[in-house]
């Protein structure tokens, strides 16, 4: 399969269908999928692959799309919010994880230098297997979701002054094909010594042009109503700063990366995001294939035991050093294991870094072989370690499902609050407001804490409980109200509530229409979709700043509003027949259309004082 590319990539598509769907079904994760499916194709298994340099070509092209997509995420304001771990923990974690990492390599008789450089490599993390997992395990926007994105942030900034460090460090390192002679000439090298001058320039220069090169171009774009040329101009911009800085001398992938902040200040961010979005995954999945294919088999047979000590090693050091960083966070123990976890592999940029390294001259094509090998190892132990964490780990140690026992409730109101979060604590506010006394329950102790201390009661539970609800006194209360967040876990209570006490009327927090659905086929009969009212109050604010007189907009939201819920209850007969359901819908558009006409006037009139939009 030499030279044939079309073919190649054939292969890999295939390889990846075939075994990415096993390894998730399996509860291995995709990223183990995508390696396997690399190791079977690849020269050290099946060999449908066996091109070295067709190999390097795919894995360079994976790391220039993904510092692109990082740089497009890159915004400054998203720093400044997480300012504190950016600079607590980000930086902390990247100083210490490769000065002990350095430390023990000095101590095993590398030289200074090359110790400096694999330090700070291995000291790196995997963004793509990172973010992925977070992302799976929709932690995103928790503590430890913007705990690891604080880290990974500062690491993939960081990869620009050690990209400019390793010539000076390949030279310190008494470089292996690089003589004194050789070194003077490079130490006396103008451009050695402006090389981070010129990064920060060229960051600079960036941000000048995000604003007033960029933004009129895609403007232009915008105007000619061509959707894919955003896609298009887009990659024209990663390629064409991934030569330009090749043409200079430095890595395509920092190009890349520049190219990627030139676009995250402009105001089309989200569309190009939008577009690249189908194949984006594709290509992290291309890139962690060519990982699995790079695995150099005849190094982990030859030398199994000082590879193995190499990865933990590093491996172990990064586990302590973030674990002990947030600690010092006070962040709950379930968190510090996942955020140590989640950044224990060495990352993507390890392999740039070693091989800059190795072109320099100060690591020898053993060593690279090596490193490159506990890099891909590495990575692959990020996807069972979190397995072992889901299943061992996290049920003794997350808040949410720790053995704390149940409050005893000593007081039994007419009216049962099933969770205190923000849905339930405007629920009883107003009902507290006409005079109404409540039992409030919830099963998170933060929120439990934080809410006595401003002298709200309430109790810990898990309101699926039956012997809960019992000490609640829910067979004797009015009304059950449905407050707790996530879709399974309504359903849940609300089957539990009407399955043990079927005379008592629930009132149900819905997530959306399907699972207003499911409450419905149960006999709640009172719920509320949790954004539908929220996004029609809005919209009628939009149409009174565009114009519409308000007491009109109030009368088309209340129109539409109506009809909606009509549909709710009409389609909910039919809502198991696909060809039904979808005709129903697709006439009630059309009626809700006439009918929201009819309810307003045929002209609606204008309030002419109302400011107008001119921008």
């Amino acid at each position: 399969m030499e030279n044939n590319i079309l073919l190649a990539i054939f292969v890999l598509l295939a390889a990846s269908v075939a075994l990415v769907p096993l390894a998730k079904a399996a509860g291995l994760g995709t990223v183990l999928g995508y390696l396997a499916a690399g190791i079977l194709i690849g020269p050290f298994g099946l060999g449908l692959v066996s091109d070295t340099e067709l190999i390097h070509q795919i894995a360079d092209f994976g790391i220039v799309m993904m510092l692109f997509l990082i740089g497009l995420d890159l915004q400054p304001s998203e720093l400044w919010r997480m300012r504190h771990k950016v600079l607590g923990l980000g930086v902390t974690q990247m100083v210490l994880s490769s000065g002990i990492i350095a430390f023990v390599l000095l101590v095993s008789g590398f030289a200074p230098g090359i110790s400096v450089i694999i330090g700070l490599a291995l000291s790196m993390s995997s963004t793509a297997i990172a973010m992925q997992s977070a992302q799976q395990r929709d932690i995103t926007r928790t503590d430890a979701g913007r705990a690891s994105l604080a880290v990974l942030l500062v690491q993939d900034v960081s990869v620009i002054p050690i990209l400019a460090a390793v010539p000076l460090l390949a030279i310190s390192s008494g470089a292996l094909d690089v003589d004194v002679t050789e070194a003077v000439e490079a130490i006396a090298n103008p451009r050695d010594w402006i090389t981070p001058l010129i990064l920060i320039g060229a960051f600079i220069v960036a941000i000048l042009a995000g604003r007033y090169l960029v933004r009129p171009l895609l403007g232009y774009i915008a105007r000619t109503g061509v959707r894919e040329a955003f896609t298009a101009l887009g990659l024209a911009m990663v390629f064409g700063a991934a030569l330009l800085a090749q043409a200079q001398g430095f890595s395509p992938a920092l190009g890349a990366f520049i190219g990627g902040v030139l676009l995250a200040d402009s105001e089309y961010r989200h569309e190009l995001e939008s577009n690249l979005e189908p194949f984006k995954g594709l290509l992290l999945g291309l890139f962690f294939i060519s990982v699995g294919m790079s695995i150099a088999f005849d190094v982990l047979w030859s030398e199994p035991l000082q590879l193995a000590t190499l990865v933990l090693g590093f491996v172990g050091i990064k586990i302590a050093v973030l674990f002990a960083l947030t600690s010092m966070f006070r962040m709950h123990l379930a968190d510090r294991l996942l955020i140590a976890i989640l950044l224990s592999q060495a990352g993507e940029f390890a392999f740039v870094i070693f091989q800059f390294a190795h072109d320099a001259g100060a690591m020898s094509s053993a060593d690279h072989a090596m490193l490159a090998v506990a890099v891909a190892l590495s990575m692959a132990t990020t996807p069972l370690l979190l397995l072992a964490f889901d299943r061992l780990v996290a049920p003794r140690l997350d808040a949410r499902k720790q053995k704390r026992s149940h409050d005893p409730i000593d007081e039994q109101r007419n009216i049962v609050v099933l969770g205190y979060g923000r849905f339930g604590q405007i629920i009883t506010r107003m009902l507290r407001a006409q005079g109404f006394e409540m039992t409030l329950i919830d099963d998170d102790p933060a929120q439990i804490d934080l809410v006595r201390k401003f002298g709200v009661k309430v109790f810990y539970g898990d309101a699926s409980r039956l012997g809960l609800l019992h000490a609640a006194g829910v067979e004797r209360a009015d009304l059950v109200v449905i407050a707790v967040g996530g879709a399974t876990r309504i359903l849940d209570v609300a089957r539990t509530v009407r399955k043990h006490f079927p005379d008592v009327p629930i009132a149900s927090r819905a997530i959306d229409r399907g699972h207003a659905h499911e409450l419905m086929a149960m006999g709640v009969e009172i719920f509320e979709r949790e954004t539908f009212l929220s996004a029609v109050n809005l919209g009628a604010k939009v149409l009174t700043e565009l114009g519409i007189a308000p007491i009109d907009a109030m009368h088309m939201a209340q129109a539409f509003e109506r009809h909606d819920n009509e549909l709710l209850e009409n389609s909910f007969a039919v809502r198991h027949d696909e060809e039904a359901y979808l005709g129903m819908v697709r006439s009630s558009i059309s009626l809700l259309d006439h009918a929201m006409s009819s309810d307003t006037p045929s002209a609606i009139p204008v309030d002419k004082s109302a400011p107008k939009r001119t921008e």
